[in-house]
């Protein structure tokens, strides 16, 4: 399911246009039980040139999800016969590394950080514009793609790996599998070595907006890498109180 760029128009702001690096269009899975706003949805996402399929209850979701197998889900929160983290955990059990939004009618900072904590990537709180959701999938879908490069980039630091063009991480040799946020987090303290980066530089290049200091998506992040690369061995991943964390060789 990689995804490779192509340059068309939308008739008034050209932008990149998100394809399978086969040439196909993006597949988008929407689900909410509320069907005018998924076929809005499905409309807004269509004149990407991406191709939608929808499902309104989370039995219907996971059967869709295995025929069609697509690059990135919309998901609610609150369905008729599950919950979306219900739906999240069988639909990450088959494919573990799809990128899923959230939608939510709630506004509980916990609401929202339980699906990020679940494995959600990102989320959208109702009513919300449909530009803002077709933007959100946009960046996931961008960021979790793997491109084809003319030359392969390794980045290293101390005895970590990670390849930029098969996404394939190691310390010591040994694979860790990340999903694709904390992958990302990873690049992005890599390509960044012994500088201390602040919160809001990580929101800003790893989610692409403002989570305006009310979410510790950041901290969680952090912790699910540290147990992932540090666990067992010296730490790389350093927390500087006040400033923001930095990567570092083990000493």
């Amino acid at each position: 399911m990689a995804l490779m760029s192509i340059t068309p128009g939308d008739g008034t702001q050209p932008r990149p246009e998100l394809r399978r690096a086969d040439g196909r269009p993006v597949r988008v899975l929407v689900v909410d039980d509320e069907s005018t706003l998924a076929e809005l949805l499905s409309m807004a996402l269509r004149l990407e040139g991406w191709e939608i399929r929808t499902a309104g209850d989370g039995f219907s979701a996971v059967q869709t999800f295995s025929g069609f197998s697509p690059d990135a889900v919309v998901l609610d929160m609150m369905l008729p016969d599950m919950t979306g983290l219900e739906v999240l955990r069988r639909l990450r059990a088959h494919t573990p590394e799809i990128p899923v939004l959230f939608l939510t009618a709630k506004d509980a900072v916990e609401d929202r950080i339980a699906g990020l904590t679940a494995g959600g990537d990102d989320y959208v709180t109702k009513p919300f514009s449909l530009e803002e959701v077709v933007a959100r999938l946009r960046g996931l879908l961008r960021r979790t793609s793997v491109t084809a490069k003319a030359d392969g980039t390794q980045l290293t630091v101390g005895d970590l790996t990670l390849d930029e063009d098969s996404h394939e991480v190691r310390r010591a040799g040994e694979p860790i599998a990340l999903t694709a946020t904390e992958y990302e987090l990873l690049r992005f303290l890599m390509r960044n070595p012994k500088r201390v980066l602040s919160k809001a530089q990580i929101l800003d290049r790893v989610w692409n907006y403002d989570f305006g200091g009310q979410a510790n998506v950041v901290e969680l992040y952090i912790s699910y890498l540290r147990k992932k690369i540090d666990a067992g061995r010296e730490p790389m991943i350093h927390t500087m109180r006040g400033a923001g964390y930095v990567l570092k060789p083990a000493a």
